[in-house]
């Protein structure tokens, strides 16, 4: 009797290429769906996103706003580009977008809430991923929680932040422009004709989160069948071997593919499948969270024109860092993020819908009631002006809008020349124990006669209360408490021409009237307020 020929080596080969093809496919599928979320979500609101960070310049809005954009285009590297473009263009400054960068770490999160939503049918596995999906989330949330109020009150970020730029790096004169790509540029083709062929952003969203969902269920299956049938512990012990390993893992991956949304997205159903624990993969967690701003940091630094944009580049990286050394080295603290993700882990095991109800709450409910509660917080200003050259009675206007915290008294000014959309310049003005500060320049209010020193861009000079006027009128409008400032300047070619008289209210963070002297104390041009509007 013949014996049968031997197949099993061939088999093998075919069986080990199939499972290959497998993981490649439903990986390249993954990333896919996920860039294909991101560019639809994108599509839907992006302008939307520019105009909502413009309109505010409170802090604590600015957070929550961060965090609801983010959570809607399901990127934070897309508002922390948009928040960079506009420090550097100074449509905002950078005490104004920081808050925006704690907002977005927290809004990126709800990316691997979501992918935990895949193992819904499956009550203990999906009580694993809920808890590995959501750590992320109560990381960046109790991190905010520490450091915003540092921000808020003492400009902690932003000053630490300045500082470092100041001291350790040169800014270029290479202009940057912040772009956001693909994961993969061989998406982009099939990408961007999608977007042109499904014009609804709305339509393109929901074709893209059931691709997301089909590639999960995919992957879950592959998780199933070939690592947990071949060697789930060796898989563990090459990733999640110790903490400072799977941490060197996390940041060094996710600074290779520029993006934590993939590798905490992953390491969803590696915890769900039991491959690993979330105490052992809560490391890589943190440093994928710092590895996301290694790319914009570089970059920043090595070719951006302003110290602003390495401030919030370096801010965005400290904050992660700083979390980071608040919660990895001490057991105690470490267990904190753990323990309140493993708590909203097992709750799903009783009701399923707690985390829709969590993910609606976190990232949309409370960030628009926040945001409309406080919409108060703000005064704004918005001031028309009209110069005027005595000599040649040229006459030209131009706009300002007056943004300030009525909280911290910190705001800034907008500068639009006549007939323009964007603003031309941003000035910092904040106001501390009855001084104004409108960028470098300070005005006191104090009794007439009081004089101190200081110095602009223009040089030294001397600034003196000449009077105050208790109601000053201008185009119809009435002022109370009007200080009179006079600016003369040390240097000798600007003290034999001009001089400079400042009408500043005590009521609003404003000049109302700019009046240009000449040497015999003649008024040779005059700056003055002519329509103001409060919204």
């Amino acid at each position: 009797m013949e014996q049968p020929i031997a197949t099993e080596p061939k088999k093998n080969y075919w069986d080990t290429i199939r499972k290959t093809l497998y993981v490649i496919g439903t990986l390249v599928l993954f990333l896919f769906a996920l860039d294909l979320m991101i560019s639809s979500l994108q599509h839907l609101g992006t302008v939307a996103v520019e105009a909502i960070i413009l309109a505010t310049s409170n802090p604590f809005t600015g957070l929550f706003i961060g965090l609801l954009i983010t959570a809607m285009i399901q990127s934070s590297s897309t508002t922390t580009s948009l928040a960079v473009a506009m420090v550097a263009s100074g449509s905002i400054t950078l005490e104004n977008a920081i808050p925006i960068i704690m907002g977005a770490n927290v809004g990126t999160t709800i990316t691997s809430t979501i992918v935990s939503l895949g193992f819904i049918n499956k009550k203990r596995e999906f009580r694993r991923a809920v808890a590995a999906g959501t750590y992320h989330d109560f990381f960046n949330i109790l991190t905010v929680i520490i450091l915003f109020p540092l921000e808020y009150y003492y400009g902690f970020l932003s000053h630490l932040s300045e500082w470092v730029a100041h001291q350790f790096f040169n800014p270029t004169t290479t202009t940057t422009i912040n772009e956001i790509g693909h994961f993969w540029s061989g998406f982009n083709p099939v990408i961007d004709f999608l977007v042109d062929v499904i014009p609804n952003g709305f339509v393109l969203t929901v074709f893209s989160f059931g691709l997301l969902f089909t590639s999960i269920i995919l992957f879950r299956r592959l998780l199933s069948n070939i690592l947990l049938v071949k060697s789930p512990d060796r898989f563990s012990q090459f990733f999640f071997k110790n903490k400072f390993k799977s941490f060197g893992w996390g940041l060094i991956t996710t600074a290779a593919i520029r993006s934590s949304t993939i590798t905490t997205s992953l390491v969803v159903p590696i915890v769900a499948q039991k491959i690993t624990t979330l105490r052992k993969a809560a490391p890589f967690i943190l440093g994928a969270n710092i590895g996301t701003t290694i790319t914009a940091f570089i970059a920043a630094t090595l070719n951006s024109n302003t110290s602003s944009g390495i401030s919030l580049a370096l801010a965005h990286f400290l904050f992660n860092f700083i979390g980071f050394l608040i919660f990895f080295p001490i057991p105690v603290i470490r267990e904190i993020p753990i323990k309140l993700a493993r708590s909203l882990g097992k709750l799903t095991l009783r009701y399923r819908l707690v985390v829709f109800v969590y993910i609606l709450s976190m990232f949309f409910f409370i960030p628009f009631s926040l945001i409309y509660l406080n919409r108060g917080a703000t005064q704004v200003f918005d001031a028309r002006y009209e110069r005027t050259d005595a000599e040649t009675g040229i006459t030209s206007r131009y706009r300002v809008i007056s943004r300030m915290n009525t909280v911290t008294q910190s705001g800034e000014w907008l500068m639009f020349g006549d007939f323009k959309n964007d603003p031309e310049r941003i000035i910092t003005v904040y106001k501390k124990n009855n001084i104004l500060f409108i960028d470098k320049d300070m005005y006191m209010f104090n009794k007439p006669g009081f004089c101190w020193d200081g110095q602009n861009s223009k040089g030294k000079y001397q600034s003196c209360i000449g009077e105050i006027i208790p109601r000053l009128e201008l185009q119809n409008m009435i002022f109370d408490s009007v200080y009179v400032y006079q600016n003369r300047f040390y240097d000798n070619l600007l003290t034999d021409s001009t001089s400079y008289r400042y009408y500043i209210s005590v009521n609003y963070p404003l000049i109302l009237k700019k009046e240009k002297l000449d040497k015999h104390s003649r008024v040779i041009a005059t700056e003055e307020l002519i329509q103001l509007k409060a919204k």
